[in-house]
């Protein structure tokens, strides 16, 4: 059995509420073993004998179906999510917010890695990693952000998520 974590995409914020014992419920409907939900923002550990691939298309059918939105998750076993978190290259500060944007296509990402102009280092830090946008910005400064803007915008929305490290983090148990 392989320990993962499901990162849904867009739950919990823009209309799309589902507690998180429902949310459970469909998890353990799947018959996975060891789920729980951590925070109110859409993650979930669980275990499976499965290929994240393969865990990927029956989560999102299974989310589909019980709660009517078009599902996305990005599905990481604990292995790669430790990796991820382990190589963020900024330091944590305490006027600064950081996070990871996951990624699933790499034209995508090569486009978010690369915004227009310059970015103020003042503000924020962005760096690519294997499938995912590492990414620091000042307190109060998220949505405005230069970064924040685009990676929020509807051309991205389907093939990313954010995740804070400090989340990350809790789905490893640090």
């Amino acid at each position: 059995m392989t320990r993962y974590a499901a990162l849904l995409r867009g739950i919990n914020v823009g209309g799309i509420r589902i507690r998180m014992a429902d949310l459970k419920d469909v998890f353990d409907g799947l018959g996975f073993g060891g789920v729980r939900t951590v925070l109110a923002s859409g993650n979930v550990l669980f275990d499976s004998g499965e290929d994240a691939t393969a865990l990927k298309p029956m989560i999102e059918s299974a989310l589909t179906a019980r709660f009517g939105y078009e599902a996305y998750v990005f599905v990481l076993d604990q292995f790669r999510l430790a990796r991820v978190v382990e190589a963020y290259p900024f330091e944590d500060r305490d006027d600064r917010h950081s996070y990871v944007v996951f990624v699933s296509d790499p034209a995508a990402l090569e486009s978010l890695s690369a915004p227009p102009g310059e970015l103020d280092p003042e503000v924020e830090c962005l760096a690519t990693g294997d499938g995912v946008l590492y990414w620091q910005v000042e307190k109060g400064g998220t949505i405005d952000s230069a970064v924040g803007r685009r990676a929020g915008s509807a051309k991205y929305k389907a093939v990313t998520t954010t995740r804070n490290t400090r989340t990350l983090r809790k789905l490893l148990g640090q």
